[in-house]
Formats: structure tokens, sequence, C-alpha cells
């Protein structure tokens, strides 16, 4: 059925968690935050144009194409003074001036055409800047599925949601072609095994699944086969038990 980022109970699904301590010091790693300007394209419910903000930005702009995850983000944001919101695309932000950072996660496997997007990013960042991708390649997707790593139980129910899931991604070899014909330089590749949530018990995970929450791919699949996807983890995982979910990201640093 494929999701709808537009609708109210998606927008809410977007901005109900926090950027995990695993992924904010990542990003320590790689730059210092304080008192640098940041763009969050594609931020979706807010949760990183926030931790940003928590970071020491001196402003934070969120980007994104809806309407209700632009309202939900700024109610998550609320008492932020150093973060504001923008309703536009990658490729049309809508924004003028140069920015020391342009931030982009899980923005580029919804697109064929990459190259508009970081050319948009290049045109908003001063000389120096440096712009941070975040996305998962097709081998970042299809790991196994484990207690830690519960997405990949998703493709080893359905192989065709993995297939798809592979399509629709990019390698890490087409992304540094594009970063480099976009004009960037100084590429660097990572990868982080980010927290996504940790749950007290395996029956709030199966829960939350089966809300779908924040998890587009899971709109892939009708009621019927998201029943049969929880009963597989429900078997694989134990009961009484914390579950510290995690994912696997690549992500690729760049300088203007």
């Amino acid at each position: 059925m494929g999701i709808d980022f537009h609708s109210k109970e998606v927008g809410t699904s977007y901005a109900s968690r926090e950027a995990d301590v695993s992924w904010r010091q990542q990003i320590k790693n790689i730059i210092d935050i304080r008192d640098k300007t940041i763009i969050d394209i594609g931020c979706g419910g807010g949760i990183y144009t926030k931790a940003f903000a928590e970071l020491g930005a001196s402003h934070v702009i969120g980007v994104d194409f809806s309407r209700e995850q632009l309202a939900n983000a700024a109610q998550t944001c609320e008492s932020f003074k150093n973060i504001s919101f923008q309703y536009g695309s990658a490729t049309q932000t809508g924004l003028s001036g140069t920015y020391d950072i342009v931030f982009e996660k899980a923005v580029i496997h919804h697109t064929n055409d990459i190259t508009s997007f970081f050319q948009e990013a290049y045109s908003l960042l001063e000389s120096g800047g440096t712009f941070i991708v975040q996305d998962r390649t097709p081998e970042d997707c299809l790991l196994p599925g484990t207690e830690t790593h519960v997405r990949g139980y998703f493709f080893e129910v359905f192989p065709a949601l993995g297939e798809k899931e592979k399509n629709r991604r990019h390698s890490s070899n087409v992304v540094l072609e594009k970063l480099h014909a976009a004009g960037f330089s100084n590429v660097q590749t990572l990868q982080l095994w980010e927290t996504r949530k940790q749950y007290i018990d395996k029956k709030a995970l199966l829960d939350d699944l089966r809300k779908r929450t924040g998890r587009s791919i899971l709109y892939e699949l009708s009621d019927e086969q998201l029943d049969q996807l929880i009963t597989k983890i429900d078997q694989q995982l134990a009961a009484n038990k914390t579950i510290l979910e995690k994912d696997r990201w690549t992500i690729w640093v760049a300088t203007k």
C-alpha cells in the first residue's frame, strides 16, 4: 500500500523518537557542531533537527516536503529558539544564503536522481562547509535478523520486500561518484550501528511493529502480512528481556 508521509498519523510516528547517543557521538566525531548553522533536509518529525540544536548549533533549519511532518516537528521543537522550519524539497529547499553544514538522513533512497539532491546541498554550503549524508546501502539493509537487528527478519520473511528495499537503495560507489560529480571533495565513508530504540520487553517491540511506527517499509505489507512478520519475530526473541534495536547505516561526509 505504500506510506503516505503527508498523513497526520505517519507524521506523529516519525516525531516520537529521540536521536540516540550512538548517533550523537558519531556526529561529534565527524565535526564540532557548536555555533554552526545547519540545514536538516528531509527533517521529518524533527528528531535530528532537535539533536543538532542540543549539540550546540547556533541555528538549525529543518526542511521537509510534508506539512504534516513539519507541524509535528514544530511541536516537538517548540522550546528551542535556535530552530526554524521551511517547507521545501531536497532539490528545491527554498532557502538562500550559505550554511556550515547540510545534513540528509534517509533521503537519497527516495529518488534515482541523487545528483539534483547533491547539487542543491552544494549550493547551500559555504566554501569549506560540510555535507553529511546518512542512508542505508543494499548491504546495510540485507544483513540477517538478530535480537538487535530486528529489521533483518522483515526480508527473511518476505524476500520480495528485501528485493524492493535493495533496489531503492544506492550503493556506496554510486553515492561517492555523484558526490564528486557535484563538486564535493575529501569524501569519507563511515558505518554506524545506530540504536533505533530500546524496548522494555518483546511485547513493547511487537506493539510498535503492529503500529508500523516510524517504519516506512512496513507500509508495503498488508495487515495479514504484518501479522505473519510479527509471529516470526515473536518466535525469534526472548519474552522477558530488554531489546536494544539497532540498524546499520552508512554515512558519507564531504567538503565543499
